[in-house]
């Protein structure tokens, strides 16, 4: 018999519903949001797995790549998709939403998104984080031109390697800002 499993995924556990060939709830549960948590529960239900389906989502790249390493066939579906098919269920929950999801699947109503690699994902990584070290900087920076602004000490244009220069310079004349 061929089994198609949704995930409805959260940060700390995860809904999961089976639903037969015929779209019948073989078995649902709440497991732990890890990928070998999750992998040994769907590996102990009676039948072979066609499918595993997740919505895209902060966890579901990492869960994506720790269930296919265990050999299952998971597919990551797109998010707008999945919640326009889910809207029109009348009462929301984490159950019924991995219901859903599992519905999908079994019916192939779902758009499949690509699951990025681990170095792609690094890079993105690593560039949001420059982002937003570069973001503090600059609101650090017009922080305190703001608030030298009130005593009259004027900054001025300035290059960024000076800058820090530039605050001692103007401030070392008052005991409460040097």
């Amino acid at each position: 018999m061929r089994l198609f499993v949704g995930l409805d995924v959260s940060l700390e556990k995860t809904a999961v519903c089976v639903l037969n060939e015929h779209g019948k709830i073989v078995k649902e549960a709440e497991v732990a949001s890890e990928p070998e948590v999750l992998a040994r529960w769907i590996g102990t239900q009676p039948g072979r797995i066609a499918a595993v389906g997740l919505e895209a989502g902060p966890l579901s790249q990492w869960l994506h790549r720790g269930l296919s390493v265990a050999g299952l066939d998971v597919v990551l579906m797109e998010t707008r998709r999945v919640k326009g098919a889910l809207k029109a269920m009348p009462i929301k929950t984490d159950r019924r939403d991995a219901e859903g999801i599992a519905r999908l699947l079994h019916l192939g109503w779902f758009r499949p998104v690509h699951c990025k690699s681990v170095s792609a994902q690094e890079v993105r990584a690593l560039l949001t984080a420059r982002k937003a070290v570069q973001q503090g900087m600059l609101a650090l920076e017009m922080s305190l031109r703001g608030l030298l602004r009130n005593f009259g000490l004027k900054v001025g244009a300035i290059s960024r390697g000076r800058f820090e220069h530039r605050i001692r310079e103007l401030t070392s004349g008052n005991a409460m800002l040097g």
